[in-house]
């Protein structure tokens, strides 16, 4: 089976400018330290060094918590 060429990712695509500061766009790995990117699979975040896997959290707005039905004297 013919094997597929990917895609060559640039430099350019890991950071961003704004505001005259270079910002990176996407998290480094907390285990092996800056100069490890993460990849963006969607729901997660994953070191290709490592495997460490971050998972995304869905942003909640609402801080309400649970009412308790029954309280324990």
């Amino acid at each position: 089976m013919p094997e597929k060429k990917q895609k060559k990712k640039f430099i350019s695509s890991y950071y961003r400018i704004e505001e005259g500061k270079i910002k990176r766009v996407l998290p480094i790995c907390e285990r092996c330290g800056p100069g490890y990117f993460m990849a963006d699979h969607g729901n997660r975040y994953t070191c290709g060094h490592c495997g460490f896997t971050r998972y995304k959290t869905a942003k909640n707005t609402s801080n309400t918590k649970p009412a308790n039905s029954a309280s324990i004297l």
